[in-house]
């Protein structure tokens, strides 16, 4: 923390970034149980979740040291409608792609409650409890990949004077990518930390989707860190 100022330098990819934490906000994406949970939607169809799993106790760090120094703590939430109308109907792209993943489909959450995958106000929409929001946390509801796209996310930054995201969350290359790749276009300056990030699709060597899409994003849409050298520079 530089005298007089709230801003930090980060050590970061490919250089080092500056961010002024007067208008600076964590964002985490999408962390919850469809994602992240035994018995959740990922889980059912036979995706590795513990790619997810390593990145909680990262994340959780990560707020509490957000929230220690003042930084709003900003969630999105992967949601549908209980009609499923904000899909875009049967023939659309993106319920296409989401059938196999059986979104809609009624399923008994581990306690044995009645729950839907992907729908909004069940088990499967909940936050991982670790990392559940806290009162003056906010929480963004999105009903696509980028947090952008149909939401409020936007407004809720600017109304906030927000310029610089901290991202964590998952799936790196797909909800993370297409929303720090919108922030950009937006002119947010996005960090994303890699550690407090996780990809369980498509993860062969020589490299990951998760490597592929920091790689894309230091090069391209922002930077790359970790939580280590976050936690740090917001001690110092």
């Amino acid at each position: 923390m530089k005298a007089g100022t709230s801003v930090i330098t980060l050590d970061a990819k490919p250089e080092p970034v500056e961010i002024d934490c007067g208008r600076c906000a964590v964002l985490v994406v999408d962390m919850q149980n469809d994602f992240g949970s035994r018995g959740g939607m990922f889980d059912r169809v036979g995706i590795d979740i513990a790619p997810i799993e390593r990145v909680v106790e990262p994340t959780a760090r990560v707020l509490a040291a957000a929230r220690s120094v003042g930084l709003p703590i900003v969630y999105l939430k992967m949601q549908h409608s209980p009609g499923l109308a904000d899909t875009g109907g049967p023939g659309s792209p993106h319920s296409i792609k989401h059938a196999r993943l059986g979104v809609g489909k009624e399923v008994p959450a581990p306690d044995g409650r009645a729950s839907r995958i992907l729908v909004a106000g069940t088990w499967n929409t909940d936050f991982l409890p670790r990392l559940a929001p806290q009162a003056g946390d906010v929480i963004v509801p999105k009903h696509r990949y980028s947090g952008f796209f149909q939401t409020d996310l936007d407004r809720v930054l600017s109304d906030r004077d927000i310029k610089h995201l901290v991202v964590a969350g998952c799936t790196t290359s797909v909800c993370v990518e297409s929303t720090v790749r919108d922030a950009m276009f937006r002119d947010y300056h996005c960090v994303v930390l890699a550690d407090c990030t996780a990809e369980p699709i498509a993860n062969d060597q020589p490299r990951t989707n998760h490597e592929a899409s920091l790689l894309t994003i230091q090069l391209l849409f922002g930077w790359v860190s970790d939580s280590g050298r976050l936690i740090a520079a917001l001690a110092r």
